[in-house]
């Protein structure tokens, strides 16, 4: 039985491996994710035949309750809300490693069969678990705007925060030397304080951060969560947790290097120096300075006489709009009239990477029109106009001021500046996300401001290309 299970996880791991791997691509990422889903079946199928037969039944229902929790989330959630759900799926992936190394900790002790990897990995699950936990909680009331909203922070932060790690580290050696550095505490009073510290530092941890920063947070705690679930898999000796979890663990670590690198953000000065969305540069005088104000009218009559090249840069606004389908028939109102029409897709653009790509797929425009922001820059030196729909920070030219010490210094950005024209379909002169503001509203040659709600600007964009 232990070769067959053996012989089942590893292609429960094969599974995932392959399945990841089409993620890559749009045309094969459906076949990834049922390939990975595959891998997941057989893992659980292979694990009913490892445990006790007792945990039968908790187990079922415990798989019967994710599932139908997991499908009818799925079903409701809107794309827009993707950032929050993965956030709160990764803080229950957390909070369950860190809850089961704590219960395997309790029944080692009691049966006297600690070994010295239980030991070990006890603590560590149960410090990163509950870090994820706790994180992924504040990040889900963030963005959900339900508590926590901007950066919160009090003075001496970063040395309570110190103070915390040090004193798990202290509580973690006592559990595992069975009591010999604190004789008052027993190892499983050390491993619950271990657990009630870590989830308090999980928290201030992450009441600090906002702006852009918050998708290489979440990225963070995914990567943190697939770490605990690996560690746990040492504490139950279950490859597949360890295996799994690696994957999880790495891919996660990976992608948050890749994103803090996109937007110019070392990982370590998000985390400890919590300057991201630390206020708003946006100056008092702001409403008092002049503004291109135009019409729809306005709009449509330069894209259908004037430009040929467009390229629409879409933001976070456009998916809290819905107007992904305005914006696709603009694009087939214009390239109806012979216009090049093209899209500079910023790599957090809707908060995650992808996330735009997907909402824009979704509404019919053709992936091969999507261009990443390495790719789309230089096209914009050659374009009539550039089209901002919902998005600030991710064209703020503030980000290339290397005096400017503010949340998106540094950050990559699409140079819309370079087009010959630049239109924003924005509600208000209000900053982004980051809070910065952008002097490009302010340049009255090039810029045109479209002051009103995405979908129906862009709606009324479409009726003024027609009729001109």
């Amino acid at each position: 039985m232990q070769v067959a299970t053996f012989l089942a996880y590893l292609a429960a791991a094969a599974l995932f491996i392959v399945g990841i791997r089409r993620l890559r691509k749009p045309e094969t990422a459906r076949s990834g994710n049922t390939i990975a889903a595959v891998g997941m079946t057989v893992a659980l199928v292979a694990t009913l035949f490892v445990i006790r037969f007792e945990s039968l039944l908790l187990i079922g229902a415990a798989v019967i309750l994710g599932a139908v929790v997991g499908a009818v989330s799925a079903q409701r959630v809107q794309m827009t809300a993707m950032p929050q759900m993965v956030a709160a799926y990764n803080g229950v992936g957390g909070g369950a490693a860190a809850l089961i190394a704590l219960s395997e900790f309790y029944h080692l002790q009691v049966e006297g069969e600690m070994s010295l990897v239980a030991a070990l990995t006890v603590p560590l699950t149960i410090l990163i678990g509950s870090v994820s936990f706790m994180g992924s909680v504040v990040a889900f009331l963030k963005l959900q705007e339900l508590a926590f909203t901007g950066a919160v922070s009090f003075p001496l932060q970063q040395v309570v925060n110190a103070l915390l790690f040090v004193g798990v580290l202290v509580l973690g050696a006592n559990a595992i030397t069975g009591g010999a550095i604190l004789p008052f505490l027993s190892p499983v009073a050390s491993v619950v304080a271990v657990l009630a510290a870590s989830a308090v530092l999980g928290v201030l941890l992450v009441i600090p951060i906002g702006g852009a920063d918050m998708p290489i947070v979440i990225s963070l705690l995914n990567a943190f969560t697939g770490l605990a679930a690996a560690a746990s898999g040492f504490v139950l000796e279950n490859y597949i947790l360890i295996i799994g979890g690696t994957i999880v663990g790495a891919s996660g670590t990976i992608l948050t290097r890749l994103m803090s690198s996109a937007l110019g953000r070392p990982l370590g000065k998000i985390i400890f120096a919590g300057i991201a969305a630390a206020g708003s540069s946006k100056g008092e005088d702001q409403e008092d300075r002049e503004v291109n104000d135009v019409g729809a009218g306005e709009v449509g009559e330069y894209l259908s006489d004037e430009a040929e090249k467009i390229i629409i840069v879409p933001g976070y606004g456009l998916a809290v709009a819905q107007a992904q389908g305005p914006m696709r028939e603009l694009m087939e109102t214009l390239e109806a009239e012979g216009k090049t029409v093209l899209f500079g897709i910023h790599p957090v653009a809707g908060r995650m990477p992808g996330h735009m790509n997907v909402l824009l797929t979704e509404a019919g425009v053709p992936y091969e029109k999507l261009y990443d922001l390495e790719d789309i820059n230089p096209e914009l030196e050659d374009a009539d106009a550039a089209i901002i729909v919902g998005a600030n920070d991710v064209v703020n030219p503030a980000a290339n001021d290397e005096e400017q010490d503010s949340p998106i210094s540094g950050m990559p950005i699409l140079n819309v500046e370079a087009a010959e024209r630049v239109i924003f379909i924005k509600r208000s002169l209000s900053p982004g996300f980051a809070g910065v503001d952008n002097p490009l509203f302010y340049d009255t040659d090039k810029t045109m401001m479209l002051f009103s709600d995405a979908k129906q600007g862009l709606q009324e964009v479409v009726e003024a290309v027609k009729g001109s």
